[in-house]
């Protein structure tokens, strides 16, 4: 592997374009397990805050994915893209899987403003406006904005007071993040997004199930001509 010691101020940068080069070169595969970060601390003779923020880079790029307990691995997308652009990260979600989980919100959380513009309590939008505050404060954040963010429409789900609703979405809680933080990541959290929650929020608080749906479907039409350009370019 060509890696190289570093004595440079923007280390960082360096690392990462090391490591960059090394998988776009193929030195590291799709699907293989990249050193430890002892291992890259060591090699680069620099910090494992160095290190570790490289990796990030990395990461948020798509290109490379951490698994628990197990390491960081190149992402087999890569192989679709060969040479990857930094200004574009690589989406980890299929067309299916997208387009399934455009149908099922549609399809529930559509029903649920309507039921909760019936149903909510003063304390349903409590909570519904304390997780909108912490999307507030996570915005450069993508991991904490979209766990907010699930939080935001999981309390919606909930101010129906429809106890199969609330369980299928509690269900899916895993695959929820998932396809909210890779839209997240890969379109930025954008005005337009953080706008278009206040506004779904001030729907429902006055009670305009229109409104609030009007606005989820409009960003939710946004999102499908966004993810359509990162698909083509």
């Amino acid at each position: 592997m060509a890696l190289e010691s570093i004595q440079k101020h923007n280390v960082v940068d360096v690392i990462y374009e090391q490591m960059k080069q090394n998988i776009q070169d193929g030195l590291w595969e799709p699907g293989c397990k990249l050193p430890s970060e002892a291992e890259l601390t060591a090699t680069f003779q620099v910090s494992r805050v160095s290190v570790r923020s490289a990796v990030q880079k990395l990461r948020d790029l798509g290109v490379v994915v951490t698994h628990q307990g197990k390491g960081t691995y190149v992402t087999r997308e890569v192989a679709r893209y060969g040479s990857f652009s930094d200004n574009q990260p690589i989406l980890h979600l299929s067309q299916e899987e997208f387009d399934d989980m455009r149908v099922f919100r549609q399809t529930v959380e559509f029903k649920c403003m309507e039921l909760a513009v019936q149903n909510a309590t003063d304390e349903d939008v409590k909570v519904l406006e304390s997780a909108l505050n912490r999307m507030l404060v996570s915005k450069d954040d993508y991991k904490k904005y979209s766990l907010a963010d699930y939080d935001f429409h999981l309390a919606i789900v909930k101010a129906s007071h429809n106890k199969v609703f609330i369980h299928v979405m509690e269900s899916l809680k895993g695959i929820y993040v998932h396809y909210l933080e890779e839209l997240n990541r890969v379109l930025g959290i954008t005005l337009e997004s953080v706008e278009a929650h206040i506004k779904v929020f001030m729907a429902l608080k006055n009670r305009d199930a229109s409104l609030a749906a009007e606005t989820l479907n409009s960003a939710m039409t946004h999102n499908v001509h966004a993810i359509e350009d990162v698909r083509h370019n």
